[in-house]
């Protein structure tokens, strides 16, 4: 029943939202580098891989530049036009593809990079590969600001992520694997949207009731 869900509101929201998605793709192809589209190779359902579209934001060889995989917050390798993609979410759009494809589901974890996968320990590992990726989740919109995670934590990048974010992210996506329903992924969706408008909102921790506890160390997001 999700898969069909996720087939027909895909398919509905590509055609509601492409009169929207038009003039992005003309700015895209008249502003940075020109290119309009993102391809990077993510793991997906049971470790198979696959490739997440997305609207450009950034320099295109960025993964080999900077800080790598990894966005903070004012990155100079993102253009002006992306930073406006990347803040409201717009950049994401393009993922519908995935989802009426099958690589991805409207809600699940968010699709990693294979570095950034084996960040996570074998038995965490286990638990994403149960779960089909999702345009959004649980650990999407507790960690809703997480280039702020980078700019304010006084680890390395690399090193914040494996340490503190990681752990975390497997917690929540073990909540999210053993209490996931309809009504919680309409909760996450809901909660999607209102953490874009409302950005500091506690709201997620009141609706998604029994959240794992937030490590103390990251206690400052």
């Amino acid at each position: 029943m999700k898969r069909i869900f996720d087939i027909i509101f895909s398919f509905l929201a590509i055609v509601i939202l492409l009169p929207f998605m038009l003039p992005i793709m003309l700015v895209l192809k008249l502003t940075g580098e020109h290119y309009i589209f993102y391809y990077q190779s993510r793991i997906g359902l049971n470790g198979a891989p696959f490739k997440i579209i997305k609207f450009s934001t950034m320099l295109l060889n960025s993964p080999s530049i900077g800080t790598g995989e990894i966005t903070l917050k004012h990155d100079p390798r993102v253009f002006p036009f992306g930073r406006i993609l990347r803040k409201t979410k717009l950049n994401e759009i393009p993922q519908l593809i995935n989802i009426f494809k099958g690589d991805m589901s409207f809600v699940g974890p968010r699709p990693l990079t294979l570095k950034h996968f084996n960040f996570f320990s074998p038995e965490q590992q286990k638990i994403i590969n149960q779960l089909v990726p999702g345009l959004t989740g649980v650990s999407a919109i507790i960690f809703r600001e997480e280039e702020d995670i980078f700019a304010k934590s006084n680890l390395d990048h690399e090193t914040c992520y494996k340490q503190l974010l990681s752990p975390y992210k497997a917690a929540l996506e073990k909540w999210y694997l053993d209490n996931k329903s309809w009504f919680i992924d309409i909760k996450i969706i809901f909660l999607t949207a209102w953490v874009i408008i409302f950005q500091d909102s506690l709201l997620p921790y009141k609706l998604l009731k029994n959240l794992p506890q937030k490590p103390k160390e990251l206690c400052f997001i």
